[in-house]
């Protein structure tokens, strides 16, 4: 690592990193990150596929211990590497500079197309409340996009109290809905331990469970943000790994106790059946005016989202620029902290995807890369530590080799899986990859 490109708490010169970030930033950026508003629909999938609320809490629970498994690996690369750059970083250390450039490109096309897409499920959200607006959600859809683009603009200082004041009116909005739905009584007749679906042999009972953790491991994706900000953390040692753990605890305790709430309202019949039943509950709890709490849940935690991948996203490239992977000028950084072109860029093509609304299939066979790469990052675990036994570790994976070579496994499983119910999506995108050994050597060398 460069450390003339890391400076500390005092006022930072043009083209230096702010090492200012503390564990409360970390817990912050995993929660913005990671919850958003598919809670309110997924919880009627999950009723629907499992059919027993023990089961239910059980997956959801499954999520949560996934999340903290695959944290545990993230967790030594992340302090034994302490850089900008999320997973880019350990598999360039790995593997070399072309895997590395693969991960960091697939990354950036990826960042790219979720906030484009999470932008317009919040301006479709807002749309909802001001119907005139409707047929207009792909142009409202930039605005997020320019207004936390600039706000983080300003610096690493705004973005951090932008993600910490976010999150925590995450964790409220959640814990206010959970109470609202407690308080209100007409579900204190639905059954108990209600079970709506009867399996006919434990195959189909594994199945079930497997695709609605499919859906859970969805909700839990981003758990790995506060990596990104590895070299602008105070003290990365400690921050890193106990802002990863605690992110996740809280976000699981939230997701347990508002699908909790959530049954607690409805019967399990009725939820199985809803299309979107955090919309339902809200209809039961707050009457009419459910409808109004339902868009405004959606709209806070889907722009955090959108904060947090504008925070780390642009440090994907800035390290890439940084290695001589991409032209120079993605390395800027400007007074505030902030890579300022990376950023400018992960703003300008996540508003022309929003307004041209072609990303989804892009970021469906991109789903492919997020897949690899994660298994990818798992076995490097492995790769570092055969390859450079003596790089200080300040974290060690618990359990090692058997833990984290049990999560390397399933993450196999999840590619088999998904090359054998996605061939189309699959060969597109084996050929996106294709693509990206001639883009390597054009900017390489650009770079150079």
């Amino acid at each position: 690592m460069d450390n003339s490109l890391v400076s500390d708490a005092r006022p930072a010169a043009s083209n230096h990193l702010l090492k200012i970030l503390g564990i409360g930033f970390g817990v912050a950026i995993v929660i913005g990150a990671v919850i958003g508003g598919s809670v309110i629909r997924t919880a009627g999938m999950l009723a629907g596929h499992l059919g027993s609320e023990w089961l239910v809490i059980g997956v959801l629970a499954l999520g949560a211990i996934w999340a903290l498994m695959g944290a545990n690996s993230y967790a030594e690369l992340g302090t034994m590497l302490p850089e900008a750059g999320g997973g880019y970083v350990f598999l360039r250390r790995a593997y070399g500079e072309f895997i590395g450039f693969a991960g960091g490109m697939n990354d950036l096309i990826i960042n790219v197309c979720a906030v484009a897409y999470l932008a317009i499920v919040s301006s479709e959200f807002f749309c909802s409340l001001f119907p005139t607006l409707q047929g207009y959600e792909n142009v409202i859809a930039i605005v997020p996009i320019i207004v936390f683009g600039l706000l983080n603009w300003l610096g690493l200082r705004e973005g951090d109290l932008s993600q910490k004041l976010i999150s925590t009116l995450k964790m409220l909005l959640f814990a206010g809905f959970v109470a609202a739905c407690f308080v209100y009584s007409g579900g204190t007749e639905n059954p108990a331990n209600e079970q709506i679906v009867r399996f006919d042999s434990y195959f189909a009972l594994f199945a079930a469970v497997m695709l609605s953790f499919q859906i859970v491991n969805e909700s839990y994706a981003g758990w790995y943000s506060s990596v990104y900000f590895s070299e602008e953390h105070t003290d990365p040692a400690r921050n890193v790994p106990r802002s990863m753990f605690t992110g996740i605890i809280l976000v699981s305790v939230a997701y347990l106790a508002i699908h909790a709430a959530f049954m607690y309202v409805l019967p399990l019949t009725e939820m199985a059946e809803s299309k979107v039943a955090g919309a339902d509950v809200a209809d039961r709890v707050f009457g009419s005016g459910g409808a109004v709490a339902v868009t405004v849940f959606g709209i806070v935690t889907t722009i955090g989202i959108v904060n947090a991948i504008l925070l780390y996203g642009p440090r994907v490239p800035f390290a890439m620029a940084r290695d001589g992977l991409l032209p120079r000028q993605f390395a800027s950084v400007n007074k505030g902290g902030t890579p300022s072109i990376a950023l400018a860029f992960l703003m300008v093509f996540g508003s022309l995807a929003a307004l041209s609304g072609s990303f989804e299939s892009l970021l469906a066979m991109t789903a492919l890369f997020a897949i690899i790469g994660d298994g990818a990052v798992y076995l490097a675990l492995f790769v570092l530590r055969r390859k450079e036994p003596g790089l200080n570790r300040p974290f060690k994976a618990y359990g090692y080799p058997v833990l984290p070579g049990f999560v390397l496994l399933v993450a196999v499983v999840f590619l088999v899986g998904y090359l054998v119910s996605n061939p189309v999506n699959s060969l597109i995108a084996l050929g996106i990859v294709a693509l990206f050994y001639p883009a390597y050597r054009l900017l390489k060398r650009v770079s150079q």
